[in-house]
């Protein structure tokens, strides 16, 4: 097995916090910096399983990164640099307990809901009679609350507005960034011989007012990609789409009887079963970006991602 980083414990010049998500750990420096580091943890039905996957963490920051410069454009964001190859160093914002899921096809947790009859998913009616990965006619977001712990739950917009979760002039600025975002991975990911299915994205306001684009962007953590190639003739058949995304693992859950639910034990996850993670995302990488994956040092990655992380801070402090 390669080595593998689970958590950090850091303590860095400046640092007010430190915030332990899922599977990123993030450092709070003087309310001016985050850094934010990606781990090997990986969760599924918004829960950490109990053993990390080699390069996990660093396949996820540098798609995030590449995606990150390819949209900017479009809306700014919070990158400012990447010193390490699991560390992503970005401005200080205040992220809305929101995140926001568009969906271009009915698929995963949608299609599960589409099958016990509902037609309404966060207040977005979905026509009758669509079939699992069906193109919808026009790509719809479909939020959730952002836990800290457990998991996420459905919200709609207006329950958003009603609660003052997000005032109304910056969440029709976030849809619509929302939008664009999606229009442009969906480019790209064409360009690869890909389709963008569905994705998540978060924001924060900078303490200059503005709103950016944060966390991580077009990952198969956050992301799921059908290949383009074969997708009509499948859809046709009633065949299963080839998938480039983190559902194989889902899959592999569920039919080992695990979905999040309580009570549900994670099954054993053999030495095996983790280094076919490992090189899945590898492959994820390598499809998404259309470049070789270069494997980092790995010896000590902690000791690592910490000397980065500091010789960035001193420079910039």
């Amino acid at each position: 097995m390669e080595n593998v980083i689970l958590k950090t414990t850091f303590s860095f010049p400046g640092q007010k916090s430190l915030y332990k998500g899922k599977v990123r750990d993030v450092y709070n420096i003087d309310d001016q910096f985050l850094v934010m580091v990606a781990s090997d943890r990986i969760s599924a039905f918004d829960v950490v399983l109990p053993r990390g996957i080699p390069y996990k963490g660093q396949v996820l920051n540098q798609i995030a990164a590449k995606f990150l410069d390819a949209t900017v454009d479009i809306c700014p964001n919070w990158k400012i640099a990447t010193p390490d190859p699991n560390v992503t160093i970005g401005r200080f914002c205040k992220i809305y307990p929101v995140e926001m899921i568009i969906r271009g096809y009915l698929t995963g947790s949608s299609w599960r809901t589409y099958q016990k009859g509902i037609r309404d998913i966060c207040g977005v009616t979905v026509p009758n009679g669509m079939k699992e990965h069906q193109r919808f006619p026009h790509p719809i977001i479909t939020p959730t609350t952002k836990a800290a712990e457990g998991h996420d739950e459905d919200i709609t917009e207006e329950e958003i507005l009603a609660s003052g979760l997000i005032p109304k002039d910056e969440y029709d600025l976030i849809k619509q960034y929302t939008f664009a975002l999606f229009k442009r991975g969906t480019e790209i990911a064409g360009r690869q011989g890909l389709i963008l299915v569905d994705t998540k994205y978060e924001f924060g306001k900078g303490t200059d007012g503005r709103i950016y684009l944060c966390d991580e962007i077009h990952t198969p953590d956050s992301s799921r990609y059908f290949y383009l190639e074969g997708y009509e003739e499948r859809q046709a058949s009633g065949m299963q789409q080839r998938q480039l995304s983190k559902e194989f693992v889902r899959e592999w859950l569920m039919t080992n009887g695990f979905m999040g639910r309580e009570g549900q034990a994670v099954p054993d996850m053999s030495d095996a079963w983790i280094n076919e993670i490992s090189d899945r995302y590898i492959e994820l990488y390598e499809g998404i970006t259309g470049e070789k994956f270069i494997k980092a040092e790995n010896i000590d990655i902690a000791r690592r991602i910490e000397s980065n992380i500091l010789k960035f801070l001193e420079t910039e402090r």
